[in-house]
């Protein structure tokens, strides 16, 4: 029998958790009917989008992500102390993106008239939402309930679009983190969707590589410039694997980006038998793929927030 999903996170054991969410009709309820030879690929952005603005607004950060036809991978990074520095007012704008919420919270948040008793009953709403933007179950409700509405609408039907329940795996060291955030960028090569991981489409690698901005889409949903969970590779050395998390400051992952890259890049090209692609040997470094010098893609890397704010000035213009 399954284990509560409260005694399997803990944060004080480690903030990174591995998350993989699999639709029950596995063939093609978000990739291609081998039958009917419909295609429901367009179903792949829609959870890319929402996993991107659920990022924002709620205390867990994204560290990878991989969209596939039948699932999909995503890493995060729990972080509840974030949210005991939002204002009551924050939260509760925080929780308007995603619900409407109660008449009282509805009518405090439009300014209106209250009394002392009712402000008191939207402050208690304020710190039960509190809780939910900091917690792992409640942000899969949010990413999982809308993509099943949205795909039964477009199907015509009615019934379960996921599997009962999320799985969770803890990542209690740096060794599992970098592995596992490999593992899912890689996610498209191993089932041979792509060729390389710049070339994969609906995963994180790719985005931090080619960020993409939609201003349309950014103001309708609320949705913050930075995506993803940033590499710091000044906090703790890349071969510093085997130990266990340590409470100290750390906001990124603790890795530099250009190491990252050439380990992806290196995995990638040792042959799964078990699965069905690799990265052919015969192409060049994944630097050099991209025309980038390290010096270069040490600046982009570094600005990659910025290339969103570019974006988006551009888009405006």
């Amino acid at each position: 029998m399954p284990r509560p999903r409260r005694q399997q996170i803990s944060v004080t054991d480690t903030p990174y958790y591995h998350i993989v969410s699999r639709c029950v009709r596995r063939t093609f309820l978000c990739g291609q009917d081998h039958a009917t030879g419909k295609s429901f690929e367009h179903r792949r952005q829609w959870i890319e989008d929402r996993i991107r603005l659920l990022a924002s607004l709620f205390a867990v950060d994204i560290a990878a992500y991989a969209v596939m036809s039948n699932h999909y991978h995503v890493v995060v990074k729990l972080d509840p102390v974030q949210v005991e520095h939002w204002s009551d007012d924050e939260v509760l704008r925080r929780w308007g993106c995603l619900f409407k919420g109660p008449l009282l919270v509805q009518r405090y948040r439009a300014a209106d008239p209250q009394e002392s008793y009712e402000l008191a009953q939207v402050k208690e709403f304020a710190q039960c939402y509190r809780q939910r933007l900091a917690d792992l179950s409640w942000f899969m409700k949010c990413l999982n309930e809308p993509i099943a509405r949205q795909a039964n609408q477009e199907d015509g039907c009615t019934g379960h679009f996921w599997e009962a329940r999320f799985k969770s795996q803890a990542l209690r060291t740096e060794a599992a983190l970098l592995s596992c955030m490999a593992y899912v960028d890689l996610n498209p090569v191993r089932a041979g969707m792509a060729a390389t991981p710049e070339a994969s489409a609906h995963t994180s690698i790719r985005e931090r590589i080619t960020p993409r901005f939609n201003l349309a889409q950014a103001v309708r949903e609320q949705m913050q410039m930075d995506a993803l969970l940033r590499f710091d590779g000044n906090v703790k050395p890349l071969l510093h694997f085997e130990s266990a998390w340590v409470q100290e400051e750390q906001t990124g992952i603790p890795f530099a980006f250009e190491d990252y890259l050439a380990l992806v890049d290196y995995t990638g090209r040792a042959i799964d038998p078990k699965k069905k692609g690799a990265i052919a040997n015969a192409l060049p470094p994944i630097l050099q793929r991209l025309g980038l010098n390290p010096e270069q893609w040490l600046v982009q890397s570094t600005q990659f927030g910025a290339s969103y704010r570019q974006q988006r000035r551009r888009s405006a213009a």
